[in-house]
């Protein structure tokens, strides 16, 4: 294909593919393409369930919200954008990849370039992607049909770092096609456009991004463990050390989601594959992984510290989601904190406001809805995991009235919302613990 693409096709809306389909369709026809219905009819009728996309840019006349992947005929470029995650055994699950590969390879257009955004480990889309796309075809790759690979780099929740404002990476397997994507996404990315050398290296370059982010907070989560073993608060620690120029500011917390715990094992596999054993990646993985059951049995130390049985105790756990203001539980770490707290005895409630009624089966406990209401003075314990904009915007004050009077409470704020106002609070009247 030697000119600019005239129509364009995004396979798979969710937090990566919808912005990307509604960003080109403010520039030229594009298809929006998922095998789920609901969250087609759902778009169709001008509604994001994630809460990241206005209704206004969903009825652009542009965009063609679609499940019928006959459409997907007539695009110049298609591009990939499902989920990549990990089966039970910690391994890369590409089942998603090759179903859309199958697709987008019965239906695409000699000619078609065809790209590949979803994490995976240098040389899937060649190795693996590839060989799908030429069997459902009929057609050879580089001959055909190109393909060209560029790393999402959507941060759900986030309103400042938008696909508009990050730079592109953009890798075609020859120049032209590399040129072509450059153009391509450059509509929609002002931040600029770089051009991999290849596609392994871009698809490497996004696999070590949230590498990097993860063992930088495993570092802080282990430092953390250390600092509460010494009796030092991490957030004092973490506040002098900020002092110094070059100082990274990265902080310990539970680390869920669809991208940090779960790229490094694609990097990981692959090095495997090829005869290296990584051991910094996994160790920074395995202490990730834990931070749901350390916060979780800390909580019980200070239930003991307070005078309060762990056995029934009712413990309060406020957030469910992977992150703040995102509604998404994929891969949250509070499930394990409440699976640690139930084998404890504890009964443990949640609420988050934030999360869909549809996804609250997710976590193993009961949601309430509004605690601060209808559970004063309920807990022996409260958890604040996960500090949403709501929870924040309510006062020290308004966490201490869910906890009982019979003896002190537990207040445990994971990520320090709310550090200076226990410190001012010389009451007594309960245990105070962050991360």
């Amino acid at each position: 294909m030697n000119q600019t693409p005239k129509q364009v096709c995004v396979v798979g809306l969710g937090y990566v593919g919808l912005p990307l389909a509604v960003g080109f369709a403010k520039h030229l026809p594009t298809i929006g393409f998922d095998v789920n219905a609901t969250r087609v009819k759902e778009l169709q009728d001008g509604y994001d369930r994630n809460d990241e996309t206005p209704e206004a840019d969903l009825r652009n006349p542009n965009l063609t919200l679609t499940t019928d992947p006959t459409q997907m005929r007539d695009a110049d470029v298609i591009i990939i954008t499902v989920p990549t995650p990990i089966d039970k055994a910690k391994r890369p699950d590409l089942r998603y990849l090759i179903s859309a590969s199958q697709t987008v390879g019965q239906h695409m257009k000699r000619g078609a370039i065809v790209v590949y955004e979803s994490t995976v480990y240098p040389g899937c889309t060649e190795e693996d992607c590839a060989p799908v796309l030429e069997q459902a075809s009929g057609m050879k790759a580089g001959v055909d049909f190109k393909l060209g690979y560029s790393p999402e780099r959507i941060n759900p929740g986030d309103s400042e770092h938008t696909l508009e404002t990050i730079v592109k990476v953009v890798a075609g397997q020859d120049e032209e096609t590399t040129e072509i994507l450059a153009q391509l996404y450059g509509l929609v990315v002002k931040a600029g456009i770089h051009k991999a050398p290849n596609i392994r290296t871009a698809e490497a370059a996004k696999v070590i991004e949230n590498t990097q982010r993860d063992l930088n907070i495993a570092l802080m989560n282990e430092l953390a463990m250390l600092f509460h073993t010494l009796g030092l608060n991490t957030r004092d620690v973490l506040a002098a050390a900020r002092t110094k120029w070059n100082f990274l500011p990265f902080e310990p917390g539970l680390v869920g989601g669809h991208c940090i715990p779960v790229d490094p094992y694609y990097l990981t596999h692959k090095a495997q594959e090829v005869g290296f054993h990584p051991e910094v990646i996994l160790a920074g993985r395995r202490t990730n992984d834990t931070m749901g059951v350390y916060v979780a049995k800390e909580t019980v130390k200070l239930l003991i510290h307070a005078g309060r049985p762990v056995r029934n105790a009712q413990v309060l756990v406020l957030g469910a989601a992977f992150k703040e203001n995102v509604p998404d539980v994929r891969d949250t770490r509070v499930k394990e904190l409440v699976e640690e707290l139930h084998s404890f005895g504890c009964h443990v409630e949640v609420c988050d406001p934030v999360v869909l009624e549809s996804d609250r089966k997710y976590i193993p406990a009961p949601f309430v809805d509004d605690p601060f209401c209808t559970r004063r003075g309920h807990y022996d314990a409260v958890v604040l995991a996960v500090p949403h904009r709501i929870f924040r915007e309510r006062a020290y004050s308004d966490y201490l009235t869910l906890m009982s009077a019979l003896a002190q409470g537990v207040f445990v704020d994971v990520k320090g919302a709310y550090l200076s106002d226990a410190r001012a609070d010389t009451s007594g009247k309960v245990l105070y613990w962050n991360l």
